[in-house]
């Protein structure tokens, strides 16, 4: 493995993606969260936390311009640091992946880390916007959707040690297993503590475009990495032609 070459794929492909993501989030994500911080304002407006004035306004608006601002550039760092775990990944289980092509095996790779570690888990907690949740709950809710993550990835690598010992005709067992597994730890683990009380049109659209937002990511970061990998073959061996 040229060490060198690995990192900057690996790198190159989480940032990009990263910023895909980004971008995606600020183009249909930030919508229904400016509907959402909406709706919160006038609950504070209404409880008395906040008033309505033009210095509100002008605090609020600088603050949302600075989120939204940040949005990409947060969107290339998280996707750096993820897209290095999906090529440390791809690396040790490449030859191991079905596909006859390095970009199929890294979509069959980021298939299987995006329904383990973001839509199973999602089922079981998904996103909601900011006028959905108590403030004294947040820890335990991080504490629930994180093991959930935790618990269905090393499932996943469980599951996939089985696969590679199980006989050829016998290899569908480990789905199987995997799913049976799933199922009693989705039914097992607690449910979201927090009452949903905003509009449903807005948390279902919020929900479903987060879920667009992170498809982006994984869509964008297995077609990069799968071509870089194959253009540049960083797991080739250099060959050093002897003098005599």
């Amino acid at each position: 493995m040229r060490t060198v070459l690995f990192l900057a794929i690996v790198l190159v492909s989480g940032a990009i993606a990263g910023t895909f993501h980004g971008m995606a989030n600020l183009a249909i994500v930030e919508p229904y969260l400016d509907q959402a911080i909406g709706i919160e304002n006038q609950n504070l407006f209404a409880s008395g936390e906040e008033e309505d004035t033009p210095q509100f306004w002008v605090e609020y608006n600088s603050y949302r311009d600075w989120q939204k601002g940040g949005q990409v550039l947060a969107g290339a760092i998280l996707g750096t640091s993820i897209g290095a775990l999906f090529g440390i990944v791809y690396a040790l289980s490449r030859n191991s992946l079905p596909g006859k092509t390095d970009l199929q095996k890294s979509f069959v790779l980021a298939g299987i880390m995006w329904l383990s570690i973001y839509l199973i888990p999602f089922l079981k907690y998904p996103a909601n916007p900011p006028t959905v949740g108590d403030a004294e709950t947040v820890v335990l809710r991080a504490i629930l959707y994180l093991s959930f993550i935790a618990i269905s990835g090393f499932g996943v690598i469980g599951f996939y040690q089985v696969y590679k010992r199980l006989k050829k005709n016998a290899k569908v067992l480990a789905f199987v297993g995997y799913v049976a597994f799933i199922g009693i730890v989705f039914a097992l683990m607690p449910a979201n503590p927090d009452e949903v009380t905003a509009p449903m049109d807005l948390v279902n659209g919020f929900r479903a475009m987060s879920v667009v937002a992170v498809s982006v990511f994984w869509v964008s970061v297995a077609t990069i990495l799968g071509m870089l990998w194959h253009k540049f073959r960083p797991d080739s061996e250099i060959s050093v032609e002897k003098t005599p």
